[in-house]
């Protein structure tokens, strides 16, 4: 496969990847935010904390207020990393690569553009939010309907879950490290009982709430969101899956082409080094200082399947 190909599979899906994943955050703060009895200005800069668009918006808007966060983050076409910039982002490497995917994939993904780009044509009343949100991830479900229904297993499926997963693992570990690090009053109080309603929302926001409380019933723990955010095998958003999927598509590409990459090594080595520790090691060594290892080295992971299949990181 050309790189470039390879390339626009990689980027379309690591943007709707992102896409969802704002909105989820969107939708986690705007839920703790009605929980605070005083200002909820902490829950919407950790909203742009972990997006990683804190600074910029500070640079336009100054304070985050809800209006301003979603207004920012949603519908403003002059921010690269708002929802609409990233669906459209989406849909021109879906274009380019069009020859690549199936006519459902495609249909999909321009029906989501054409959709997302009516609904965010205006400014959103705080009231609509949580159906707007809910739209924006029923269309990216759409796609990946689509995606897993009728793409060949082949050499372009690996780049595109690699992109999804990449920005999966990437996502999840910035929502468990604000809510842990950030949002706390002080690093002494990790672990101590917070306010369970904020909680179950960090859950909700990467749609493990159900699935926790088959595994551990009503009682929402910090250590066992933690664990099972990090180290679930069975959690389709959680690290472990995550990556134990990137090494199974590096994996067939290193058959498909008979070569085991530098990225095949890389990822090998942070599944065993950052998954394979207990919650106790992770613990004793500071969930915030594993967490942003661990964000560097997939980071580094992303930049090296680039380098290995001869195409270029574009954001």
């Amino acid at each position: 496969m050309l790189g470039k190909t390879a390339s626009g599979l990689f980027w379309m899906f690591r943007y709707l990847e992102r896409a969802e994943s704002t909105a989820r955050l969107l939708d986690a703060g705007f839920r703790i935010a009605l929980t605070r009895a005083g200002s909820s200005r902490s829950e919407w800069e950790s909203v742009l904390t972990t997006t990683g668009q804190l600074q910029g918006f500070r640079q336009r808007h100054g304070e985050a207020t809800s209006t301003t966060v979603m207004e920012y983050l949603l519908s403003d076409r002059s921010n690269p990393a708002s929802i609409i910039s990233m669906v459209k982002a989406a849909r021109d490497n879906a274009r380019a690569v069009r020859i690549a995917l199936t006519r459902e994939v495609w249909e999909a993904t321009n029906e989501s553009w054409m959709t997302l780009d009516k609904l965010l044509s205006g400014r959103i009343p705080e009231a609509d939010l949580p159906d707007t949100l809910t739209t924006i991830r029923q269309q990216n479900a759409l796609v990946r309907g689509a995606t897993n229904g009728t793409m060949l297993r082949n050499d372009g499926y690996n780049f595109l879950r690699l992109g999804t997963f990449v920005e999966r693992a990437d996502n999840t570990a910035r929502i468990l490290d604000v809510k842990y690090y950030l949002l706390l009053p002080s690093i002494s109080q990790v672990g101590s009982t917070l306010d369970i309603k904020q909680w179950e929302t960090i859950l909700r926001s990467v749609s493990a709430l159900r699935s926790y409380t088959w595994l551990h019933g009503a009682t929402v723990n910090p250590r066992d969101i933690a664990q099972f955010l990090i180290l679930h095998e069975q959690m389709p958003r959680s690290l472990a899956f995550c990556y134990n999927k990137i090494c199974d598509n590096l994996g067939y590409l290193e058959k498909d082409y008979d070569n085991r990459t530098h990225a095949c090594e890389m990822a090998d080595a942070i599944r065993t080094d950052y998954l394979g520790r207990s919650m106790e090691m992770i613990f004793d060594d500071g969930l915030h200082e594993y967490i942003e290892d661990f964000l560097a080295s997939n980071s580094r992971l992303a930049k090296q399947i680039t380098a290995d299949y001869s195409f270029e990181v574009t954001a």
